[in-house]
């Protein structure tokens, strides 16, 4: 259903974030697209919570299409660390890239979501429908409303002046070229790395947050960049639109999961003084599939498998640089 060589040949696309996790996999796929000319702002050149960042990017990048991708983002205690910082960045940076495309002419912008942003007691699966109905769950309620903000903020848009704006939903993330820092990163590459160190180190057990009875469901990266891509090529509208597989997985299945898979053998602890996130998350994926043809194609088994020997491959260049 994509058009490769069509569609972006011409385009010029800025990919906010597109030297990130999910960014490096939406850049590639451009490329093998047809799309010629790719921009991508990072952090030391453009504050993208600085307006006059924002338009020194767009004077210079003219983009036909911006991907905004950029988020301050990070698992349960980094939340409860930072609710300030993570409510003002990702809100001041979605209100700005927004405002600053519709004064300068951008055909379309695409803003990414969080499932965050869901309310506490969503009934499951999560329905774009019941996005209002509801506060969020607490430890990540800040950082889930600012992302909430674009969408209110492009559907005004697009009714009073025409704005072709888009949102997205995209459920965790997992894959190659993700977080492994313990402290800021999500439940998988969290899982491996420790699972990883126990067994280097001949540990018989690793201790994991929570009671494990959670559910969460996960996407695997390059499946949410081409569903993100495929949506920006076919979808123009208002509703909100998740991204996802509609499966989901116990936290303490998903663990032994991935022990088994790096080959950890021990015992698995659950600290059940910490805090457990909300209880379930599963998405209807019928929207997606409906409007531009999304359907994930890698299951987690599959995907894990992947993503562990990524980090295998990974796992000495990744103590230089980012493991503190």
């Amino acid at each position: 259903m994509s058009e490769k060589g069509t569609f972006w040949s011409e385009r010029r696309v800025v990919v906010t974030g597109g030297a990130g996790f999910l960014g490096s996999f939406v850049v590639d796929k451009l490329q093998e697209r047809g799309c010629e000319t790719v921009i991508v702002p990072r952090s030391a050149e453009y504050d993208l919570r600085d307006r006059d960042a924002i338009v020194r990017l767009y004077e210079t990048a003219q983009p036909d299409i911006v991907l905004h991708l950029a988020a301050v983002v990070g698992g349960i205690g980094a939340n409860q660390d930072n609710p300030g910082r993570f409510f003002y960045d990702n809100a001041i940076m979605g209100i700005q890239l927004i405002e600053i495309a519709r004064q300068m002419g951008v055909k379309k912008f695409v803003a990414t979501g969080t499932i965050c942003a869901y309310p506490k007691f969503s009934p499951i699966p999560f329905r774009e429908d019941d996005l209002w109905n509801g506060y969020p769950e607490e430890t990540n309620a800040p950082y889930g409303l600012a992302k909430k903000m674009m969408l209110t903020q492009l559907q005004a848009y697009r009714a009073q002046y025409g704005f072709e704006g888009i949102y997205l939903l995209p459920v965790n993330l997992y894959g190659p070229r993700d977080n492994f820092d313990l402290h800021t990163s999500h439940v998988i590459p969290a899982l491996i790395r420790k699972c990883a160190e126990a067994k280097a180190a001949g540990r018989e057990q690793i201790i994991l947050w929570g009671d494990g009875t959670p559910t969460r469901e996960f996407l695997y990266v390059e499946d949410a960049a081409e569903g993100l891509l495929l949506a920006a090529e076919h979808y123009n509208g208002d509703l909100p639109v998740n991204l996802g597989t509609g499966k989901e997985i116990a936290i303490a299945d998903l663990a032994a999961l991935i022990a088994a898979e790096v080959g950890f053998d021990g015992e698995i602890i659950w600290d059940a003084t910490k805090p457990n996130g909300q209880m379930r998350r599963c998405l209807d994926v019928t929207r997606a599939r409906e409007l531009f043809g999304f359907e994930a194609v890698h299951d987690l088994k599959h995907g894990l498998a992947k993503t562990v020997a990524w980090f295998a491959e990974h796992d000495q260049e990744l103590r230089e640089v980012i493991y503190v």
